[in-house]
């Protein structure tokens, strides 16, 4: 029991592109420029004001937000998601296993020795 209480302690966030909700350490919080730009850009320390966007690092999930305009719509109209771009490009060239697969896997066969 005490398993499931640490699961519902994580707070949950819901990725912009594919919908599926996840651990807010394994997102990319994105919120919109500010300074009357149309600009995207990345939250790395998760405390800028404003509204707030959720987005797995994947170039899969961004390809979804983008097709499905979701970054105009959660972030009131910002749109240049540049930065986004280069961010997630940058680390999947990288791994080609899902973050949520990765960090999933590995800390539980490291908690068993």
């Amino acid at each position: 029991m005490a398993h499931v209480q640490h699961l519902e302690s994580q707070p949950q966030r819901t990725c912009i592109g594919c919908r599926n909700k996840g651990p807010r350490s394994q997102l990319l919080r994105l919120v919109a420029d500010g300074s009357g730009s149309t600009a995207v850009v990345l939250d790395d320390r998760r405390r800028m004001a404003g509204r707030g966007a959720w987005l797995h690092p994947s170039d899969k999930c961004l390809a979804l937000a983008v097709k499905r305009r979701a970054f105009g719509r959660a972030l009131n109209g910002a749109t240049v998601t540049a930065d986004v771009e280069r961010r997630i490009m940058a680390g999947t060239q990288a791994v080609d296993t899902p973050v949520a697969a990765a960090t999933t896997v590995q800390p539980e066969s490291g908690s068993e020795n």
